[in-house]
């Protein structure tokens, strides 16, 4: 396949997933050394900057969100929620079993630019991301309020899954690069 082909992601899709991408990479990365604050103290530097990068996240997930409903280019919102449609549901099943058919024979699955499968996990990580600022700004908001344990209870339990995703997500970007099927290039370009 031809690296040089035209992107089927806008340049504001582009932009707006280079932000997010890169601001959860940075929250991971700093909640390794962060401690939170105890009683009548502040968190540490690490801490301030989980919290501000969070916010500055929120913003490019909502961007990304707004992006979604107006763009014409890229996946179809409904292929990124698709279980709400049972046309779409039996779209995921059939392309997971394909999936899981060349894998059960040692074959890495054909590459297929709208693939069902793929394109929900992009929409699970979305809403993962979605539900990691939200609850990071729930907190951040009223960090004695009466929503605010349960968002920081929520916000922890899912932090780890946040990890597998992000690792996930792109190895297979990394393996689909140099297999030549999708270059990275397509979502981390900033040219037009």
């Amino acid at each position: 396949m031809d690296i040089t082909r035209a992107t089927r992601h806008n340049r504001v899709t582009r932009l707006l997933h280079i932000g997010v991408a890169l601001s959860v990479i940075w929250q991971l990365l700093v909640s390794l050394g962060m401690e939170a604050p105890r009683p009548g103290q502040s968190g540490n530097a690490l801490f301030e900057t989980h919290e501000y990068v969070g916010l500055t996240a929120f913003m490019f997930i909502t961007a990304f969100w707004l992006n979604l409903t107006l763009r014409r280019l890229g996946t179809d919102p409904g292929g990124l929620m698709p279980w709400f449609s049972a046309h779409r549901r039996a779209a995921l099943m059939a392309d997971t079993r394909r999936h899981l058919t060349a894998l059960r024979h040692g074959r890495f699955p054909a590459y297929e630019e709208a693939s069902p499968l793929a394109s929900a996990v992009h929409g699970l990580g979305l809403l993962l991301v979605t539900l990691m600022a939200g609850t990071g700004v729930i907190w951040w908001l009223g960090p004695t309020g009466a929503l605010a344990g349960p968002a920081i209870g929520i916000h922890k339990l899912f932090a780890n899954l946040v990890w597998a995703y992000l690792i996930a997500h792109a190895g297979l970007a990394v393996v689909h690069h140099f297999r030549r099927d999708a270059p990275l290039a397509e979502i981390w370009s900033l040219r037009k």
